[in-house]
């Protein structure tokens, strides 16, 4: 079966790009702060899939060091450049069909991945595969049904509020769970996995926040597709974009799992970090 496209995938590069070095401001400090928590060191090897503009991928490298070995997969590797430090190595391919060697890593990270996956649980269970026995693995997954403007005017409300229903409409009829973050944690648990660690964030993000920027850039790219999801109706859509956000609003919440022998996970409005064990030889 033919599976749908990454939803960003068809939009200026110039624009993604200032998309994703937004994201890695907004999150990649949290995200420092979780793989630390790994216990990574160097002499690590570690897989980042889904490495976007490569601000992880370029921490990883250094923490690892020259003993250590970094990995990198995604559909789509333009952003990184074409110089990676010796110790990276840069493959571009989808997860879910990558030739990655089992029982490799002692970290497996990714960010924004599972969420754009119809069929996460085959990326799932190869990031899962590729995991030394104790290893981590990190998932940062949102749920974007946590997402809802709390204070405002009405007119900038109901925008939201419209953008919103666009979002979980178009992760519908794509086939995708806009509120996966917030079912990580179940997943992995009947995965076999325990000692699980579940840190979730619903943060309150004033209007011109780095999160409702990034957000907003989001929205921006994505208007054809949200437009594509109510008829006539969605035309008022843009006037979330447009209008001045809301001076309240709780952002998707954020999930981050990882896994290996160990996993964590991390959701943000989707909820933000899980760890759990998967093997018994932890």
């Amino acid at each position: 079966m033919t599976q749908p496209e990454y939803v960003f995938h068809r939009v200026e590069d110039a624009r993604e790009l200032e998309r994703l070095r937004a994201i890695e401001q907004v999150c990649d400090a949290a995200t420092r702060r979780r793989l630390l928590a790994t216990g990574v060191k160097a002499g690590w090897t570690c897989l980042e899939v889904g490495p976007g503009a490569g601000s992880v991928l370029g921490w990883m490298s250094e923490v690892a060091g020259p003993t250590g070995r970094v990995a990198a997969v995604d559909i789509s590797t333009k952003f990184l450049g074409p110089q990676q430090p010796r110790n990276v190595e840069v493959r571009q391919a989808d997860v879910r069909t990558a030739p990655l060697p089992e029982a490799a890593f002692d970290l497996v990270h990714a960010r924004y991945v599972l969420i754009h996956l119809p069929d996460y649980q085959t990326a799932l269970s190869k990031m899962l595969a590729c995991l030394k026995p104790g290893g981590w693995l990190v998932l940062e997954e949102p749920d974007f049904s946590a997402s809802r403007g709390i204070t405002g005017e009405a007119g900038q409300l109901a925008s939201v509020a419209k953008v919103n229903q666009a979002i979980k409409t178009m992760y519908d009829m794509l086939g995708m769970d806009d509120a996966l973050g917030l079912k990580l944690p179940s997943v992995l648990q009947h995965r076999g996995m325990r000692k699980l660690t579940v840190e979730y964030e619903a943060p309150l993000s004033s209007g011109g926040s780095g999160m409702a920027t990034m957000m907003k850039m989001s929205a921006e790219q994505l208007r054809e597709k949200y437009l594509a999801t109510g008829g006539r109706r969605s035309a008022r859509i843009p006037a979330a974009r447009s209008a001045t956000p809301p001076r309240c609003a709780a952002s998707p919440a954020s999930s981050r799992p990882t896994g290996g022998s160990r996993a964590m996970a991390w959701w943000p409005s989707p909820p933000r970090w899980i760890r759990s064990v998967r093997s018994p030889n932890v």
